[in-house]
């Protein structure tokens, strides 16, 4: 430290020796330019560890092709992608679908590969959950937000049911943001100027914010999640405090009318890119605690294509992409004047439609990749672009990769709207690529069922955190459990069978009202076919629903049409009330292996949503009926 701050001291000692010598023999005016050539090469050989930093495309083979790619004018990235898996909104007649490939899947993509399918409008915004690979939120012009779950390894057909159907929005939702460090905290932005805090285990609203007068253009959490910054097309700037929805500071940005988007920096500063009066493209950085005045703002070109900024919080290069461009922009941010130095471009033949980045936990560092952008073209190739230090060594390279975040949470949802904060859990990049893995990593990520509130059923996507839990909590009675072995398991999942068999009971019953409706419905039937017949003949159709009776007997009946269609329909309800013999030998036979003290975790799980499914489909079947 002491090193670099002597080194600008030293350097202006050197340049006014250089001065005075120089200034005996030349002009003023000489001395001059010589001044300003100097300071401008120092500006130029900046000392960087990025300097050299170059982007190389990866061979057509290991990209992805044969996508069809949307075609909505939207301003998104149309992409999004994890260490696990990469998903790109796709076009889709007559819904909104969007593509959940494992990275692995390189090559040409089959026609038929599954999508996920169940907006009912064109999908517009896709956001990987923070805290859970296998989770993904997107938001659609049919003005729902839906939380997916897709397994490993990939669809093996299209997935049409969501995790969590989240409604409120009265237009499209054009932004989804995961909280950067609280579970199950989602931000959506929609074209109603509402931004809604989710929490989407239990598929309610946090706060409601309401203060943009305007179309709403970008969101974006601050490092720890306790504020927000949002651009708008009234071309203000607001910070907010997404827990009550006030406005904290507001100012002016760039003058230009079309669009500009701002994110927040580790450090707290706000970095922007929108366009000048003149239609020039420019980039910015703001203090958040003036943010009518810029630190700085250059002026990039004078392209129509809305810039997109990509921020590395663990290393402080910002990589700005534009839409139809066919170069990716990189700059290292400071914080000491001037703030932002610009490194290099990289450029291609091909414009983009749209672009994803990695996260620092999915690079290789084998080969020094400190970025991986995955590039849509309008050809229907995934293009992967990645970014390497060249260095000789073949060591892990600290400098290059510091701690970054983990998958694992640093607080709930519930403790984050009573007021806490946390900066992300941070992991070792050289632990992740080792195998070494701590205690949360090594507990199951996927859906799980929990204690709810308000009479809901919450959902928890994410890894567990690795505090140690108090010895009353239900974490330390989930881990004692699962030392005891097999046997523990009823045990550990004993509130939350107890609150899914009530639904079910509560499915029963509502299938039990069914039967009693379909039971008046042969009474009436009955009493109308007595019209047409003796009393005893009446007998004998009471006596179909018996196992010894027989169609052929009723056939021999008096024929007319009226008649066959009471039959017709005698007969149909008849099969219907098999059905629910059926179903209810079902249900006993499910909740007996339920009930079974042998049975472990996972074939517990499977078996509860495996019947629950079955119930709800059955149960919209006898609605239609």
């Amino acid at each position: 430290m002491r090193c670099c701050k002597k080194k600008p001291l030293l350097f202006f000692h050197v340049v006014v020796v250089v001065l005075v010598v120089v200034s005996q023999t030349v002009s003023r005016h000489k001395v001059t330019r010589l001044y300003y050539f100097i300071l401008f090469m120092a500006r130029v050989v900046r000392n960087s560890k990025f300097r050299h930093v170059f982007g190389q495309a990866a061979k057509k083979q290991d990209c992805y092709d044969n996508i069809r790619i949307t075609k909505s004018a939207w301003d998104s990235t149309f992409c999004s992608v994890n260490p696990k898996f990469l998903a790109i909104i796709t076009e889709s007649a007559g819904g909104g679908a969007f593509l959940a490939l494992p990275l692995d899947k390189i090559g040409r993509i089959d026609r038929d590969v599954p999508l996920v399918t169940g907006h009912k409008a064109a999908v517009l915004d896709l956001a990987w959950c923070p805290h859970n690979d296998n989770v993904i939120a997107s938001g659609s012009e049919d003005c729902t937000v839906k939380i997916w779950q897709i397994p490993d390894g990939g669809l093996s057909s299209n997935l049409t049911q969501p995790a969590v159907d989240l409604v409120a929005h009265q237009r499209r939702v054009g932004q989804v943001v995961w909280h950067p460090s609280a579970l199950n905290v989602l931000l959506s932005a929609g074209g109603d100027m509402k931004i809604f805090i989710w929490n989407v285990g239990k598929s309610m609203i946090l706060t409601t914010i309401e203060c943009h007068p305007e179309v709403i253009l970008s969101v974006s959490w601050n490092h720890n999640g306790s504020r927000i910054v949002t651009s708008c097309k009234d071309k203000i700037f607001r910070i907010i405090n997404p827990r009550n929805g006030h406005v904290i500071k507001s100012g002016m940005g760039h003058q230009g009318a079309k669009p500009a988007r701002a994110i927040y920096l580790r450090d707290g500063r706000i970095f922007s890119t929108g366009f000048s009066r003149m239609s020039e493209r420019q980039y910015a950085l703001w203090d958040q605690d003036n943010l009518g005045i810029h630190l700085t703002m250059e002026e990039l070109d004078s392209s129509n294509g809305i810039l997109f900024p990509f921020y590395d919080e663990d290393t402080g290069l910002i990589f700005l992409c534009g839409k139809g461009d066919s170069t990716i922009r990189y700059f290292e941010y400071t914080p000491e004047a001037p703030y932002i130095h610009y490194i290099n471009t990289y450029s291609s033949s091909d414009p983009q439609r749209g672009m994803g980045v990695m996260p620092k936990r999915g690079l290789n560092i084998a080969t020094c990749e400190i970025a991986r952008f995955y590039k849509l073209l309008n050809s229907g190739l995934c293009e992967v672009i990645s970014f390497t230090v060249p260095r000789k060594s073949e060591l892990f390279q600290e400098d290059l990769y510091p701690d970054t975040a983990a998958e694992e949470h640093a607080v709930t949802a519930d403790e984050w709207i009573e007021g806490k904060d946390a900066n992300p859990r941070l992991v070792s990049i050289r632990d992740l690529h080792s195998g070494v893995k701590s205690q949360a990593n090594t507990s199951s990520g996927g859906l799980t069922l929990g204690p709810g509130a308000q009479q809901k059923q919450e959902v928890v996507f994410g890894k567990s955190t690795s505090q140690k839990p108090s010895p009353t909590s239900p974490q330390n009675t989930t881990q004692t459990n699962a030392n005891n072995g097999g046997g523990g398991n009823v045990q550990h999942g004993q509130h939350v069978d107890n609150e899914f068999l009530d639904k079910l009971v509560e499915e029963m019953r509502r299938v039990k009202i069914i039967v009693k409706g379909h039971e008046r419905r042969i009474k009436t039937l009955e009493e109308r076919l007595s019209q047409y017949e003796a009393p005893s003949n009446v007998k004998f159709i009471r006596s179909k629903f018996s196992p010894s009776s027989s169609l052929t007997e009723i056939q021999q009946k008096p024929n007319n049409k009226q008649y066959d269609n009471i039959l017709y329909q005698l007969d149909l309800i008849n099969s219907r009330l098999n059905d629910f013999d059926r179903r209810m030998d079902d249900f006993n036979y499910r909740l007996k292996l339920l009930e079974k003290p042998s049975i472990n975790k996972q074939q517990h799980r499977d078996l509860m949503f495996e019947h629950a499914h079955k119930i709800i489909t059955h149960f919209n079947d006898d609605r239609r009926f």
